[in-house]
């Protein structure tokens, strides 16, 4: 048997991070490209993600409180459905969250040291993955500090869009086509269904964080009570919060205002004549990145470790250093947010990432419908509803980021099946599984 981490975490403690992840990097950036498609209905997008986000965490909740393992909808896909389920999540996962990473270290940057953002990426990546690889209580407590900031930040910016609200064309829209990358239209008004479909699977970006709560399923004390309370708690707080800044936004810069604009929430304190607001939200946005940054890797490596004990990634990826973390696997993540984050800028990341990971609550959803009734909480159509939304909306996002997960996917498959091929015994003995699990 390989090392276990160690169960160090509360309630409150998985709480917070699982807020660290959604009230992160998309707050400040995912607004804009949303109403871009969706105009002034994007509350309605908002709240669609918000419901396919809520029947995804009634069957996360449930499978994690029935295998609380760190690896997430890996493992869920591997012991409930087959091994090539449990790859293609393990796969979408790590892929999504890199992208994450990558869009979350930019955002940091684009807002710290805008003209030089790779000189603040990249060490801010190391300094996170220094934290990580410390242990996951270290991690914990960096989010007590920044999730408090990152709320009171949100919610002095709802209070002042609220009370300056923008006519005309009194915001400065020098560029109306500033920060369309990924295809984006800057045409709010030709609004479709289609548009607000598209809006709602980039507004989920937002709300993906109580998969970090799954994968530290391993390092949560009583985690079939904890983890079903945390994750329903941390997603209505995201909810409420995300639906009162979209509202704010649109009622302060108007539907075309805000497509097209690259900084919503800067642009609207920006004209209240009082710049310390402008610097107060440029820190609030840093910290949201840097918290986002800090839980997101923390799920990489997880799910890095769990895929390395059975044998679908080098198993040298599973040690498990002297402070009880998986000091490799955090490495390896850093290492591909750091590239990621050189190679793409923050908006082409959050829709590869989007992409991604509705397909790995795809198969979170498929695995919850294998579950006995008699290990469920939540109704069973609440996985059927999920499943077909997470699918839904992946199809109808922009058509780049959709085949690159595509063929993200199928080259991931494929070399995690080979790699399991070549040493299934091992992965499965130190995972403590069935080698039959190695198809």
């Amino acid at each position: 048997m390989s090392e276990l981490l160690q169960r160090r975490l509360g309630t409150s403690d998985a709480v917070v991070l699982g807020l660290a992840a959604m009230l992160g990097a998309g707050v400040f950036t995912v607004f804009s490209p949303a109403a871009r498609t969706a105009g002034w209905w994007l509350p309605a997008a908002i709240a669609l993600a918000g419901l396919v986000a809520t029947c995804n965490a009634c069957s996360t909740a449930d499978l994690a409180a029935n295998l609380p393992e760190s690896g997430g909808g890996y493992v869920y896909g591997r012991r409930y459905l087959a091994p090539w389920a449990g790859r293609v999540a393990g796969v979408a996962f790590l892929t999504g969250k890199t992208a994450s990473a990558a869009a979350a270290a930019g955002v940091f940057a684009g807002y710290v040291l805008p003209g030089r953002p790779l000189w603040v990426a990249l060490p801010l990546v190391v300094v996170v993955c220094a934290l990580n690889t410390a242990g996951v209580r270290w991690t914990a407590r960096g989010a007590w500090v920044l999730v408090p900031a990152v709320l009171a930040v949100l919610a002095m910016v709802v209070v002042t869009a609220l009370f300056n609200r923008h006519t005309g064309d009194a915001v400065a829209l020098n560029d109306p086509t500033a920060g369309l990358e990924g295809g984006f239209s800057a045409d709010p008004v030709a609004v479709t269904p289609l548009g607000v479909l598209t809006a709602a699977g980039l507004m989920f970006f937002a709300f993906a964080g109580y998969a970090r709560m799954a994968t530290l399923g391993e390092e949560v004390r009583d985690p079939e009570r904890t983890l079903r309370r945390a994750i329903p708690i941390a997603l209505g707080i995201t909810l409420v919060t995300y639906l009162a800044v979209g509202g704010a936004l649109l009622y302060a810069l108007g539907a075309a205002g805000l497509a097209a604009t690259e900084a919503p929430l800067a642009t609207a304190v920006g004209v209240t004549g009082a710049p310390a607001l402008g610097v107060l939200v440029r820190v609030g946005a840093a910290a949201a990145a840097a918290s986002a940054l800090l839980s997101v890797l923390v799920g990489v490596s997880r799910t890095t470790l769990a895929m390395a004990r059975r044998g679908d990634l080098p198993h040298w990826l599973s040690a498990i250093g002297p402070r009880g973390t998986p000091w490799r696997a955090d490495l390896a993540g850093g290492l591909v947010a750091a590239v990621l984050a050189v190679l793409a800028g923050p908006v082409p990341a959050i829709a590869l990432s989007a992409c991604c990971v509705l397909v790995y609550y795809a198969v979170n959803n498929l695995a919850a419908l294998r579950l006995p009734r008699a290990a469920r909480r939540w109704p069973s159509w609440t996985s059927v509803v999920g499943l077909l939304l997470c699918l839904l909306l992946a199809a109808v996002l922009p058509p780049t980021q959709v085949l690159a997960t595509a063929a993200v996917l199928v080259v991931g498959v494929v070399v995690t099946s080979v790699l399991s091929r070549r040493g299934p015994a091992l992965g499965s003995r130190e995972a403590g599984t069935d080698p039959g699990d190695h198809g």
